[in-house]
């Protein structure tokens, strides 16, 4: 399971903020890169999330200077989660104590006094990925204080698919349950 560049690919995916008090999703569909059933003669295998990368824009363009709203961006393991019809009931959803969360970012736009805090506040390394083996995974924008215009999230993983032991397969499938 050591990060090997020659099996590393990318997968990419985008989801927009909305302008107000809002919750957004989108789903990456993981189903081609996970097997979570070993058969005879073949072990299970999971999707190795090594790094997550986001970018920050207003259509097409940079993210304005005057930009003051603020939100919570996260990618969680299989999640269920579909757009429009996605409710938290607070930020413990979102938050490191969620088994699910692949990787968190705090935005604040460019005028908000905040903005120089924003970062991920949890996030999957190269020595200690994130192995999912849920078929899917889904980004949640919760969006506090309200835009002038949505924000679009580009989000880029670094990724690799692994095989695993029984009892890794066993612990990871424990603690992915939704």
């Amino acid at each position: 399971m050591a990060y090997d560049l020659k099996d590393v690919f990318y997968l990419t995916t985008s989801v927009s903020t909305g302008t107000s008090g809002n919750i957004q999703a989108a789903t990456l569909d993981l189903s081609s890169y996970i097997d979570p059933i070993a058969r005879k003669g073949s072990k299970a295998q999971g999707l190795a999330i090594y790094r997550v990368q986001m970018s920050f824009r207003q259509g097409a363009s940079v993210v304005d200077k005057a930009e003051d709203g603020s939100t919570k961006i996260a990618m969680l393991a299989g999640a269920g989660l579909v757009a429009g019809t996605v409710t938290l009931a607070d930020n413990s959803a979102v938050g490191n104590s969620n088994d699910l969360l692949i990787a968190g970012y705090d935005y604040y736009g460019p005028a908000t006094a905040d903005s120089t805090i924003n970062g991920f506040y949890c996030t999957p390394t190269a020595k200690v990925p994130y192995i999912c083996v849920r078929d899917n995974l889904n980004i949640i924008t919760s969006t506090d204080d309200a835009f002038t215009a949505a924000i679009d999230v580009d989000v880029r993983l670094e990724c690799a698919v692994v095989t695993l032991d029984q009892a890794t397969l066993n612990q990871l499938l424990r603690t992915q349950t939704v």
